[in-house]
C-alpha cells in the first residue's frame, strides 16, 4: 500500500521508450504515486504498465551510493574527490602519452540532453577526439543515416496526430503493441472510431501488434528492401506518383527507379520475401490508392546490416507519392529510448557534431569550436560502438568512460566486449547500480542520479522536448552525470564547464542551435533558440513543445509542409537502394535465423524494471520461441531447456511455441543479464556485423542452432532471501511481491539435506517436505514464526505447480492451517483461488481469472472482459492476448 503523499505532485516524463509519456509523480513516504499526465501532448494521460509501475522501482536496493575504486580486484569505497582525481589524471596521462584518440566515452539514450551536451563538448571540443558513441547506435543510427541521406538532416517529418489522421498505417518491424503501447492505443482508438482506417503489419513474427492489423505480411527477415523497392516500382508503373511534387522538390528519382525496377515482378518479390503474392498485391494496391499513409518503422528496420537502405527504401515511396509534410502522412521513425532524439540533437554519435552540424565539414567544426571557445575540435569521426570495443580490446583505446548503459549485456558479440573491458587500462562507470555486468569490470565507479532524482530535458520520437524533473532527494552521494563530467574537465584544466545549474547548459545548447543558423551561413532545420535566455524559473516551468522552436517561441508539429528540405538546394533525395541479404546466412551447422527484441513488460537489461514484481509475472524467464517443426528437428520440446548457439557465443533458454514464428527462425528476448540468469545474455550470441553506413548491428539475423540442454530435474524456489545457486546448472531470477522467484534446471541430484542447506534451514527449523524418489519429486518449505520463508519444488518433468498462488502466500503474516496443509500440493484449496499466469500486469489479472470470467459470463469481446475483471483497462498491451483467449473459446 502506497504511503501518504509528502510533497506536491511533480510533472515529469517517463524514462522508458521514445513515446515520451507525461507523468504526474507524487512522492510518498515509501516511494511515489505515479499517474499519467493528461496535459502532456504526447500521451494525454496514458501510461503503459512499465510507466505505471515506476513507483515500484525507486527503492535503494542495489543502488550505487558512493564512489568506488577497484584495486587488485577488490572494490573499496572512496570520496568523490579521489575518484574524480583518478579519472582526470588517468585520462590526462593517457592523452599525453598516446594522444586524444586513446580515450573514449560510451554513453546512453538514458542520459538527459544536458548530460549528453556536456559529454560531447568535453570529448569533441576539449579532449579533441570524436571517440564518444552511444547505445543509440544500437537502435536509431540507421534512421539517422537514412534521414540525412534523404532530407539533408536528421529530421522526423511528422507527429503523433498523423497516426490518428491517417487512413492507412503501415507498421514495419515495429511491435508497437508491446514496445510503444500508449501510441499504439491511440491508433487502436482511431481505428475504433473510423473502422475504414486500415493497418498493415510487416514483421517476420506474428506479434501482438498483428492482432489489430487488417493485413499481416510475414516477410522473411532481411528482405525489406526488396519489398519497398517493389512498392516503389509498382507506384511508378501504376500512376501513383505525384509528378508535380517530384519535379519541384526532389532529385535522383531516375537512379532510384532504375534499381527498384529490378523488383518489378510481383512473383519475384513475393518469393524473395516469403509472402503470399495475393497479399503482396493487396498491400501495394492499398498503398497506391490511399493518400493519407503513415509508414512507421522501428528496430526491425534499423537493426540490420542494410538498415540505412531499408529506411531510404521506405522514404523513397513517400517522396514519389508526395505523402510527406502534410497531416496524416509521412515516414515515421519510432525511437527506442527516451532521449535518443535529444542525444542526436547534441551530436551524441561519434560521426556527428552538436546542433545537427557535420563533423566532416571544416566550416561546421570551426563554428562549433568558436562557439565553445574550445582549444581544439575533433577533426574526424570517432569509433562507432562495435569498432570502439574492438579498439579497446586491441589496446588502441586505453581508457573508456561508460555512462548509463550496460554494453557487456547489450552489445553484439558481448563476450568480446567483456574481454575488451578486462584488458582496458582504465574503465570508468557512471551508473545507478554497482553490480551490473559492466560495473563489475569498472576501475572507478561513480554513483549517478536516476529517474525521479535528476533534472533536465528529453526529446521524444515526434521531436517533442519535455522536462524530466526531480521529485526525490539525491540518495547517498549520487550526482548528476553532467556534474561529474564538468568536475573531471575542470581537473584537466578545461574552461567552459562552470555551469551554475542545468538550465545554463540548456541555454547554451539552445543558443548553439541558432549560432550561424541562417541562409548563406550554416542553415539547418534544428533550432531551439526560441528557448534561449530562460532563467531557472522559466526553465522549470517549460511545457512540452516540438522543435524547431523559432525565436518567437512557437513549436512546429510537422516539417516539410512547404516542400523545402535541408539539402543545400532545398530538395529531397531519392536514394538507390540495392537489396542485399544479411551477411551471415543460415547453414547446416547453424540452420536458424535468430531475431532478438524486447518483451512487453521489461526494458533493456532490467536494471530498473527488474525491481518491479508487477513486471515480472508475464514473462518470468528467458525463452527461445521456435516453430514446432524446427523444435522437432532440433530435438527439443516445449517447456524444456535448450542451448542456443552461434559462432560467437551461447545461452540457455526455455523452449516456447508462441504460434507466431515462421519455420527457420528463432526469437530470444534481450533482457536477461548476469545478475538475473546464469547463462542468458543473448548479446553474446548475436553476430557483430554492422551496417556500412550507420554502424548499427545486425540484431535481427544471426545464424544459430538449438539443441537440448540436458538436466536431471526442473524446479523453482520462492524465497524471501537471495540465494547462492552457483552449483545449479541453470537458473534465472525475477522479483515477486515479497520474495524472489528462481527457476532452476539441475544436473546433480538435490537431496532433502541439500535443499535444507540451500534454503538456509537450521536443524530445528519449521520444515515440511515430501519426496518421491521413484518419481524424482521433491517439495519442501521453510517457515519462520508461521510465516512462509521459502519453498522449493522440483521434478524430473518441467510441468511443475503454478507459482502465482504460492507467491501469494508470502503476503500472509502467518499461514492458515489449510494453506499449510495444502502448501506442498502446490495448488489453491479453493476453486478459483489461483489466478494463473499473469496476463494483465497493470491490474495483476491472471489467465485463470479471465478464462473463468469468459465462461461464467459468456463474454464475447475484450471490452466485456475489461468491464468484468478490469484486464486491458489501462495501457491495453494485454488486449491482443485477451482476444486470443476469447477466440480460443
Amino acid at each position: 500500500m502506497m504511503g501518504a503523499p509528502i510533497v506536491a505532485t511533480v510533472r515529469t516524463t517517463c524514462p522508458y521508450c521514445g513515446v515520451g509519456c507525461g507523468i504526474r509523480a507524487t512522492p510518498t513516504a515509501d516511494g511515489a504515486l505515479i499517474e499519467g499526465d493528461p496535459e502532456h501532448v504526447a500521451s494525454r494521460g496514458r501510461l503503459c504498465v512499465k510507466g505505471s509501475a515506476l513507483g515500484e522501482t525507486l527503492g535503494l536496493e542495489g543502488r550505487l551510493l558512493s564512489a568506488g575504486i577497484r584495486e587488485n580486484g577488490q572494490l573499496r569505497s572512496t570520496t568523490w574527490e579521489e575518484a574524480l582525481d583518478k579519472v582526470a589524471s588517468g585520462f590526462a596521462s593517457i592523452i599525453a602519452e598516446h594522444g586524444p584518440d586513446a580515450v573514449a566515452m560510451y554513453v546512453s539514450g538514458q542520459l538527459l540532453t544536458e548530460d549528453y551536451y556536456v559529454a560531447n563538448k568535453f570529448m569533441k571540443g576539449y579532449v579533441g577526439s570524436a571517440n564518444i558513441d552511444t547505445n543509440s547506435r544500437l537502435c536509431m543510427s540507421s534512421a539517422v543515416a537514412g534521414h540525412k541521406r534523404a532530407f539533408g538532416e536528421d529530421l522526423v517529418p511528422g507527429c503523433y496526430e498523423d497516426f490518428e489522421e491517417a487512413d492507412l498505417v503501415v507498421l514495419v518491424g515495429a511491435n508497437m503493441a508491446w514496445c510503444h503501447p500508449t501510441l499504439f492505443q491511440r491508433i487502436a482508438k482511431a481505428k475504433e472510431a473510423r473502422p475504414a482506417m486500415r493497418i498493415v503489419a510487416i514483421d517476420p513474427r506474428r506479434t501482438a501488434t498483428c492482432e489489430l492489423a487488417d493485413l499481416h505480411l510475414p516477410l522473411k527477415a532481411g528482405t525489406d528492401v526488396w519489398l519497398f523497392n517493389g512498392l516503389l516500382s509498382y507506384l511508378a508503373r501504376t500512376g501513383a506518383a505525384d509528378d508535380e511534387f517530384v519535379a519541384a522538390h526532389t532529385n535522383s528519382l531516375e537512379a532510384a527507379l532504375l534499381e527498384a525496377d529490378r523488383c518489378d515482378s510481383i512473383e519475384f518479390v513475393a518469393r524473395t520475401c516469403g509472402v503470399d503474392p495475393l497479399q503482396l498485391v493487396e498491400f501495394y494496391e492499398m498503398f497506391a490508392a490511399t493518400t493519407k499513409v503513415v509508414t512507421a518503422f522501428s528496430q526491425g528496420v534499423n537493426q540490420s546490416s542494410s538498415g540505412t537502405d531499408k529506411v531510404n527504401s521506405i522514404i523513397n515511396c513517400h517522396l514519389l507519392t508526395g505523402r510527406i509534410g502534410k497531416p496524416g502522412m509521412g515516414p515515421f521513425s519510432l525511437t527506442g529510448q527516451p532521449n535518443a532524439m535529444g542525444g542526436r540533437e547534441v551530436g551524441g554519435l561519434a560521426n556527428m557534431l552538436a546542433s545537427h552540424l557535420e563533423l566532416e565539414q571544416p566550416l561546421h567544426r570551426e563554428a562549433v569550436r568558436g562557439f565553445w571557445d574550445a582549444p581544439r575540435i575533433a577533426d574526424k569521426p570517432g569509433l562507432k560502438a562495435v569498432d570502439l570495443f574492438r579498439a579497446i580490446e586491441e589496446g588502441k583505446v586505453k581508457a573508456v568512460w561508460i555512462m548509463a548503459t550496460n554494453p557487456v549485456v547489450s552489445l553484439p558479440d558481448a563476450d568480446q566486449v567483456k574481454r575488451a573491458l578486462q584488458r582496458c587500462e582504465l574503465v570508468v562507470v557512471s551508473d545507478m547500480s554497482g553490480d551490473t555486468d559492466t560495473a563489475t569490470l569498472g576501475h572507478v565507479l561513480l554513483p549517478a542520479l536516476g529517474w525521479g532524482e535528476k533534472d533536465g530535458t528529453v526529446t521524444n520520437s515526434e521531436r517533442c522536448i519535455s522536462r524530466q524533473r526531480g521529485f526525490l532527494p539525491a540518495p547517498g552521494e549520487a550526482r548528476s552525470d553532467w556534474q561529474a563530467i564538468c568536475q573531471v574537465a575542470q581537473r584537466m584544466g578545461f574552461q567552459g564547464f562552470d555551469y551554475a545549474g542545468v538550465h545554463q547548459i540548456f541555454d547554451e545548447h539552445a543558443r548553439l542551435s541558432g549560432w550561424r543558423n541562417e541562409a548563406g551561413a550554416l542553415p539547418r532545420a534544428f533550432r531551439i533558440d526560441g528557448l534561449a535566455g530562460m532563467d531557472r524559473p522559466a526553465y522549470d516551468a517549460l511545457a512540452p513543445l516540438q522543435w524547431p522552436v523559432a525565436p518567437a517561441g512557437a513549436g512546429t508539429p510537422r516539417l516539410f509542409a512547404d516542400g523545402r528540405f535541408a539539402h543545400a538546394d532545398g530538395k529531397a533525395r531519392f536514394i538507390p537502394t540495392a537489396p542485399r541479404a544479411p551477411i551471415h546466412a543460415p547453414s547446416s551447422e547453424f540452420p536458424l535465423a535468430l531475431n532478438t527484441g524486447r518483451l512487453r513488460d521489461q526494458w533493456h537489461t532490467m536494471t530498473r524494471t527488474g525491481k518491479s514484481p508487477r513486471l515480472a509475472g508475464h514473462a518470468p524467464e528467458p525463452f527461445v520461441d521456435l516453430h514446432p517443426h524446427d523444435a522437432l528437428l532440433s530435438g527439443v520440446r516445449e517447456g524444456e531447456l535448450a542451448r542456443v548457439s552461434s559462432r560467437w557465443g551461447a545461452i540457455v533458454a526455455r523452449v516456447a511455441h508462441s504460434g507466431g514464428i515462421a519455420r527457420g527462425a528463432a526469437f530470444v528476448p534481450i533482457h536477461w543479464n548476469g545478475q538475473t540468469a546464469s547463462d542468458a545474455r543473448v548479446g553474446a550470441v548475436v553476430n557483430p556485423v554492422v551496417d556500412p553506413v550507420s554502424g548499427e548491428p545486425e540484431f535481427k539475423h544471426t545464424p544459430v542452432r538449438v539443441e537440448p540442454f540436458g538436466v536431471a530435474w526442473h524446479g523453482f524456489i520462492l524465497s524471501r532471501e537471495e540465494l547462492d545457486l552457483e552449483r545449479i546448472a541453470n537458473w534465472t531470477r525475477v522479483r515477486g511481491a515479497g520474495f524472489l522467484r528462481y527457476e532452476l534446471g539441475g544436473r546433480d541430484a538435490l537431496s532433502p539435506e541439500r535443499a535444507r542447506e540451500l534454503l538456509g534451514a537450521a536443524e530445528d527449523a519449521d520444515w515440511i517436505e515430501v519426496e518421491d524418489r521413484a518419481e524424482g519429486m521433491l517439495r519442501c518449505a521453510l517457515l519462520v514464526d508461521g510465516r512462509l520463508q521459502a519453498c522449493l519444488f522440483l521434478s524430473r518433468r518441467p510441468d511443475l505447480p503454478a507459482r502465482t498462488w504460492l507467491g501469494g502466500l508470502f503476503a500472509q503474516d502467518e499461514l492458515s492451517s489449510r494453506d499449510r496443509a495444502t502448501l506442498l500440493a502446490g495448488r489453491a484449496p479453493l476453486l478459483g483461488a489461483d489466478p494463473g499466469p499473469i496476463v494483465c500486469s497493470c491490474f495483476g489479472v491472471g489467465r485463470n481469472t479471465i478464462c473463468k470470467a469468459i465462461a461464467d459470463h459468456g463474454l464475447r469481446d475484450a471490452a466485456g472482459v475489461t468491464a468484468c475483471v478490469r484486464a486491458g483497462g489501462n495501457c491495453g498491451s494485454c488486449l491482443p492476448e485477451i482476444r486470443q483467449m476469447l477466440a480460443a473459446r
